[in-house]
């Protein structure tokens, strides 16, 4: 099949192929060829006898002009190190545009610290990646909005990076200080202990009854970061995004919580609803893998 077949433009995003993926510019070569397979099987012109043959062809195009070129980058080291330099230099190109050229969600991006903007990037590229190849001709739209978010990205950190490093959980460990203790010890009153995951969790209830809910997500991601094994924490984070419609992320933190706690009760009441069967076997190797699998985030239209 000719490549005229696709729009000429479609062609220029093959300039950032982690976009073409639909992955970040921080996947390993394992989360590459995963990627890469989902989508082989997905693009198949034999996937579904019910394709008319238009939409097969387009298929086939994306896939023999786009995704294997991609992919081809991307499985070699070097040639993949070469992708994120000339990325970077996009990304200079980008910082001096006006936000305006700039989706919503690279903007919301930018005004992120650097531990919130890594758990946000992950969530946002899974979501982009869920609806990517739903529609086939949505794929460029989508693809572009990929391509900002890397490009936003990689304006935030540093270019050593991408060095061989340890690989780092998405929501990672953070080392606890001693809880400081009030005691009078001429009177003999018992240590007061200041549990700050609490206060983060009580803040969250209190955005969540005014229905303010990315300040909840932020309380209750803050509370994990210090108590990442209670349940009650998971549950509610589950339920906010439920109530903001982002059913993949809802369900994660659901079968989270009740991965923690077969019996906690605000887990327990969503579930049904979820589609998860209690007692079923949950057990991602990390936060950072149930993320990458959930579904959408943000709405894309």
């Amino acid at each position: 099949m000719s490549q005229t077949f696709l729009p000429p433009e479609w062609f220029k995003q093959l300039c950032d192929p982690y976009a073409v993926l639909g992955i970040s510019v921080i996947a390993d070569d394992r989360q590459i060829f995963k990627r890469y397979h989902t989508l082989a099987k997905l693009l198949h012109p034999d996937r579904d006898a019910k394709n008319c043959n238009s939409d097969q062809e387009l298929a086939t195009a994306i896939f023999s002009h786009l995704i294997n070129p991609a992919y081809q980058q991307l499985k070699h080291r070097h040639k993949r190190l070469i992708a994120i330099a000339m990325l970077r230099s996009d990304a200079k190109v980008l910082q001096q545009q006006t936000l305006s050229v700039q989706s919503a969600i690279a903007q919301e991006l930018r005004e992120m610290s650097t531990p919130q903007a890594e758990l946000f990037y992950e969530e946002a590229i899974a979501s982009y990646a869920e609806a990517q190849y739903k529609s086939l001709h949505q794929f460029y739209q989508v693809t572009r909005q990929i391509n900002i978010l890397n490009l936003v990205y990689l304006q935030l950190h540093k270019p050593d990076l991408f060095l061989p490093q340890k690989a780092v959980d998405i929501i990672p460990e953070v080392e606890v200080k001693p809880v400081e203790l009030t005691l009078d010890e001429k009177a003999n009153v018992k240590p007061v202990l200041t549990n700050y995951a609490q206060r983060h969790y009580q803040r969250a209830i209190e955005y969540v009854r005014l229905a303010k809910w990315p300040l909840a997500v932020q309380e209750l991601r803050d509370a994990i970061k210090l108590e990442p094994n209670n349940s009650e924490y998971y549950a509610l984070l589950g339920l906010v995004h439920l109530q903001q419609k982002f059913i993949g992320m809802a369900r994660v933190y659901i079968r989270q919580a009740l991965k923690l706690n077969p019996e906690d009760p605000l887990a327990l009441k969503y579930a049904p609803g979820l589609k998860i069967q209690l007692g079923e076997n949950i057990n991602p190797k990390s936060m950072a893998k149930a993320v990458s699998i959930a579904a959408l985030l943000s709405r894309f239209s």
